[in-house]
């Protein structure tokens, strides 16, 4: 169980430190699938292992660019609704989660697919010159919705903020990853906060899947400032619809 948790941290690790998020999104499903984790154990853990491996991942994206005050905006708005999505998911069924959970991602990775009709918003450039009367509110309710299915799916929510930071908001490729780096661990953070109540987590699979996470982000995220931002996106989309269909496969047939 530790040596497969190892395994699936490179890669959750890799894709965080290439696009600035989707940990998550293959996090939760490996941990159910593939180490044999129960829901309620999954969502703490994914938390732990995508935030700390974030906050490893942004260090080499510094000099790229994070927009600190959307960062902290977005993260701000999350972290009271995540305690909110927490409250939500104990009530519901393990299966409508994980079914909801393949939905939000089909919409996300489709809007990664689709050209961008803009070359910027309100919201794009990394230090002056934003229109914060215009791209206040819409980074208030990013945050909000990001923070409920932080708390909801036991996700950092990188895999709906990196479409958000590029498609609503205007930043650019490399400018978004770094941002949502930051703001992955603020929800991160909020999100386990608010499972505390009921925590149940293996400290033994969560170090091994973390530590080889961080490695592999910190590794990843020197390699992403090469790769150009349409490929990136790309990519990024066609992994999310991937994983969508496994894990709607998986919940349908359990």
């Amino acid at each position: 169980m530790i040596l497969t948790a190892a395994a699936f941290g490179l890669v959750v690790g890799g894709l965080l430190g290439l696009v600035g998020g989707g940990g998550s999104i293959l996090a939760v499903p490996a941990l159910v699938y593939g180490v044999g984790l129960p829901l309620a154990a999954a969502i703490p853990t994914s938390l732990v292992v995508v935030g700390a491996s974030s906050a490893v991942a942004v260090l080499p994206r510094l000099r790229a660019g994070v927009n600190w005050r959307l960062a902290l905006i977005i993260g701000a708005a999350g972290t009271a609704t995540a305690y909110l999505g927490a409250m939500v998911n104990r009530l519901l069924d393990p299966k409508i989660l994980l079914l909801a959970f393949a939905a939000i991602m089909v919409f996300a990775g489709i809007r990664m697919l689709m050209p961008s009709t803009s070359a910027g918003g309100s919201c794009a450039l990394p230090g002056g010159g934003v229109n914060w009367r215009s791209c206040l509110p819409k980074a208030i309710a990013t945050g909000a919705v990001v923070g409920f299915l932080t708390g909801l799916l036991g996700v950092g929510g990188g895999f709906l903020i990196v479409p958000a930071l590029t498609l609503v908001l205007g930043l650019p490729m490399m400018v978004t990853v770094g941002t949502s780096l930051v703001i992955i661990v603020i929800n991160s953070a909020a999100g386990f906060a608010a499972h505390l109540g009921d925590l149940q987590i293996d400290w033994a699979v969560t170090a091994a899947f973390a530590i080889t996470a961080m490695v592999a982000s910190l590794a990843a995220g020197r390699i992403g400032t090469n790769i150009p931002d349409k490929t990136l996106k790309r990519g990024f989309g066609i992994l999310v619809l991937v994983i969508a269909a496994y894990v709607a496969m998986q919940a349908l047939l359990s």
